[in-house]
């Protein structure tokens, strides 16, 4: 289906167009998960009902059930059909992440038509299918509450703000992989995950300060020296790197962590093609 957006939510005149709540996600998330039931894309894990076989196991055995409260702990899950109009908002996305690990994509088979059976498969492609699991489920969770979306790694994540989702997919002007791109990485996937808590985005914040403090004998020599400390003022005097009598704690840190977040993440981002735009004038220059 496409994710185009009709005219009466482009234009913002449509009541309903606004996010929705957990009843509607969950309506939708079982039409999406009848799509690819039916398309047999859980096949080679879940199994499929042969009308001369019978019941034939997939790779997770014959008691999905005990699977699934075995990677989940949560009990009364399965069969979704049945189960996922009580599911909690926790259970929802527990049973996606859990899905997408199990998804994949039929690719070679035949078809039993005795009785009009249906198509058996014994060749599956699995990244392509979890990529193509991926783009619809992001469709859905886009627009439920602040938005959320299904990383690639199969996590639940909080959407970006908006109008910062490129500070998200931009790529680091960096050769360091280890000490700036991965620590990056890891920052940002620790601010963003589903229910992460104002500790976990503290420490985000600081990962990223620390990313800024391994950059800053290049970046003391692309901006002014009252600019290099005002880089660090925050997280030197906001509780975020420091834990002293001095420290300014008064604040609403649901609100300001986040703001801190981005602005050291744009700020990250800014050095570091302040520091690639001086090392290609160097060689001019000398």
């Amino acid at each position: 289906m496409s994710n185009r957006r009709y005219y009466s939510i482009r234009t913002g005149k449509n009541p309903d167009a606004s996010r929705y709540d957990l009843p509607i996600l969950l309506r939708l998330f079982h039409d999406f998960y009848l799509e690819f039931l039916n398309k047999d894309y859980f096949q080679e894990n879940f199994g499929y009902i042969c009308v001369d076989a019978g019941e034939v196991s997939g790779n997770l055995g014959s008691d999905i059930e005990a699977q699934m409260f075995r990677a989940i702990r949560r009990p009364k899950l399965w069969p979704i059909q049945i189960r996922y109009k009580s599911y909690s908002e926790d259970d929802l996305f527990d049973v996606i992440e859990f899905l997408y690990d199990h998804v994949s994509k039929p690719v070679d088979g035949y078809f039993h038509g005795h009785n009009a059976c249906g198509y058996h498969y014994d060749t599956f492609d699995k990244r392509t299918g979890q990529q193509e699991f991926r783009d619809v489920i992001n469709q859905i969770l886009y627009d439920y509450k602040e938005g959320y979306e299904l990383s690639d790694e199969g996590e639940i994540l909080e959407s970006p703000e908006q109008g910062l989702e490129k500070l998200f997919t931009a790529s680091l002007p960096t050769r360091d992989a280890n000490n700036v791109e991965q620590r990056v990485q890891s920052a940002i996937l620790k601010f963003r995950r589903y229910r992460s808590s104002l500790d976990e985005r503290r420490d985000a914040i600081r990962d990223l300060a620390d990313v800024l403090e391994f950059l800053r004998p290049q970046v003391k020599t692309v901006i002014s020296k009252k600019d290099e400390s005002d880089l660090f003022y925050i997280a030197n005097q906001f509780g975020i790197r420091h834990h002293n009598e001095q420290q300014k704690q008064d604040y609403d840190k649901a609100i300001w962590y986040s703001w801190m977040f981005y602005h050291y993440l744009a700020t990250i981002h800014a050095c570091l093609r302040l520091i690639k735009k001086a090392e290609s004038k160097s060689p001019s220059e000398g």
